[in-house]
């Protein structure tokens, strides 16, 4: 055979052979399956947790591998339009429950969920709270309310027969959240509408929803940040706590690290639970220090969830015994309200490895100092 002739036919074969190769080879992306590395107990404050290098892989239910407050916003919303307010609220509560970094903004977009069915249901209030709304700590209801509450043209009188004739605390701290949309964030006008409520309780939980609204929408979502006076706020860190009457201190003081937190960028900063607990010692002379430490402790537990020895870990930084007890309560609160079975302090406790903010724990659950 010519040389040249040889040439052509083994060019010719070797091009067939290549085109086999490529009809055959999979060329999809390898699926990157690997975790985020988990946090050990016990490791230093630099649990920052990792960003995502590029979009999620989708799981085998076709639910993103990581939920984003507006991926899971979106699903839910779409899950309520196609069906109804319960389906959405069942699904919130299962993905809660396997993923629990997703409570750090749950209770937002349950206020979402709430506002969108009084529209749905043209403000029938009770068949709106007819379905179950227990999910993240009632923020279904909490939105019901603020939308009943801010399409009312009598809001100072409609706001006391909302939750009539249980008047259940989380109806009540709901009204408070709407007092603050009625008022556009004016607080002694909220606070006036607090207490047209006749009995000190339900007041205080009114206040509860009010200083919530104010310190807030914290769960990574910019355009909902506190807007606090920076002047006001460089002579009083802790504004405008100290200056409201007694009966409301309580909870503006808790609800107060909600704003530092959210403003010193925790997600990817987890040393400012720790340095949240130093600026609480602001409060000393008003009285607040006690109240803010709780809503540290508070807060710590709701966005690490998933953590809660490293949480309590943040805890156990406080310089004295009385912050670290206080933080504690506030661990426990939040773990409690977020599972809200009779067994969830105790779980909680036992996954606590320092022995002083175990005892802490147990004593803040009503539990016996040992674990037996």
């Amino acid at each position: 055979m010519q040389p040249r002739v040889f040439a052509i036919l083994t060019a010719l074969l070797l091009g067939v052979l290549g085109l086999g190769s490529v009809a055959v080879t999979d060329w999809s992306p390898a699926a990157s399956g690997a975790a985020p590395a988990a946090v050990a107990p016990g490791a230093p404050a630099t649990g920052a947790r990792p960003a995502a290098a590029g979009p999620a892989s989708a799981t085998p239910t076709g639910d993103p591998a990581v939920w984003t407050r507006s991926t899971l916003r979106n699903k839910l919303m779409a899950e309520m339009d196609a069906s109804d307010p319960g389906v959405a609220l069942a699904d919130l509560d299962r993905i809660t429950k396997e993923k629990p970094y997703t409570v750090r903004f749950c209770h937002p977009i349950a206020h979402e969920l709430g506002h969108a069915a009084v529209k749905r249901f043209n403000a029938d209030f009770q068949k709106v709270i007819s379905y179950p709304h227990e999910t993240c700590a009632a923020g279904y209801l909490h939105g019901a309310v603020e939308e009943m509450l801010n399409a009312s043209a009598q809001p100072e009188t409609d706001l006391l027969k909302l939750c009539a004739p249980k008047n259940s605390g989380p109806c009540i701290h709901g009204v408070g959240h709407g007092t603050m949309f009625v008022v556009k964030q004016d607080v002694a006008k909220a606070r006036d509408l607090c207490n047209k409520f006749p009995s000190d309780q339900n007041r205080i939980r009114c206040s509860e929803g009010l200083f919530m609204q104010l310190f807030g929408p914290d769960e990574e979502d910019e355009l909902a940040k506190a807007n606090l006076p920076a002047d006001k706020l460089a002579q009083d860190p802790l504004y405008p706590c100290k200056d409201q009457p007694s009966l409301f201190q309580s909870a503006c003081f808790f609800y107060a690290p909600t704003f530092f937190l959210s403003s010193h960028d925790y997600p990817n900063h987890p040393e400012v639970y720790a340095e949240a607990l130093k600026w609480c010692l602001n409060g000393k002379a008003s009285g607040g220090a006690v109240d803010c430490s709780r809503g540290v402790g508070s807060r710590t537990m709701k966005y690490n969830l998933d953590r809660e020895d490293w949480a309590a870990e943040q805890c156990a930084t406080a310089a004295d015994g009385w912050q670290r007890k206080a933080c504690a309560e506030g661990l426990v609160s939040y773990y409690t309200v977020n599972y809200t079975d009779g067994g969830a302090a105790g779980r909680l406790c036992a996954k606590i490895t320092n022995k002083e903010m175990q005892g802490y724990c147990r004593s803040a659950s009503g539990l016996s100092g040992s674990l037996d």
